[in-house]
């Protein structure tokens, strides 16, 4: 699915004059069918929430969208400008899990591409980018009532992230709805003493 997209854009991978690539088209085409490089929202969620300082988020898109929305404490490197010098630092590095991401996969993939022709390792990318990361972590859909476990403890799991990072309200996936309230009962009434001084 990802593969005729994927090889265009290793085709137009601009010529890198001041440093040299690493890998050659084919190991990289290599490395794009097995899809080494993506990392699952959940993943991501879950390293988000737990503050993971090993995870480093990269929004490669522009600065403008950056200022409008970015995941929590991601830094911003436009994709134009990843072959800066100023940017080696965070690319080139064996201390943090740096995961790119943009509106989809697409240019995320171009960025995570692009550093692992030049022999960068720990660059990932986020399995389809803000707009899945919406669709699953802050808005994720209730599986049917006929689904699997696991599906609903990866619904509770997401609900629960979609609170922590500021999503929807938290609703557990055993509750059915809104909760009925408790049955009342009326006490016995206590019969009057009767009589008098």
């Amino acid at each position: 699915m990802y593969l005729i997209p994927l090889g265009i854009i290793i085709a137009a991978v601009p010529e890198n004059t001041t440093k040299p690539y690493k890998l050659t088209a084919s190991q990289l085409l290599e490395e794009v069918k097995e899809g080494i490089q993506f990392v699952s929202t959940d993943q991501i969620a879950e390293m988000v929430i737990q503050k993971d300082p090993s995870l480093q988020l990269i929004d490669v898109r522009s600065s403008d969208e950056f200022e409008k929305f970015h995941l929590p404490g991601a830094i911003n490197i436009p994709l134009s400008t990843i072959l800066n010098d100023e940017w080696e630092a965070y690319l080139n590095q064996d201390v943090r899990m740096n995961v790119f991401y943009s509106n989809g996969n697409t240019t995320a993939n171009e960025a995570w591409m692009i550093t692992r022709q030049l022999g960068y390792l720990n660059n990932y990318v986020m399995l389809g980018g803000l707009n899945f990361w919406a669709e699953t972590i802050m808005n994720p859909e209730k599986p049917s009532a006929t689904s699997p476990n696991d599906e609903f403890a990866r619904y509770d799991f997401r609900k629960g992230a979609s609170q922590a990072l500021g999503g929807g309200t938290l609703e557990s996936s055993s509750e059915s709805g809104a909760a009925a309230p408790p049955p009342v009962q009326a006490r016995p009434k206590k019969k009057r003493v009767a009589g008098g001084c």
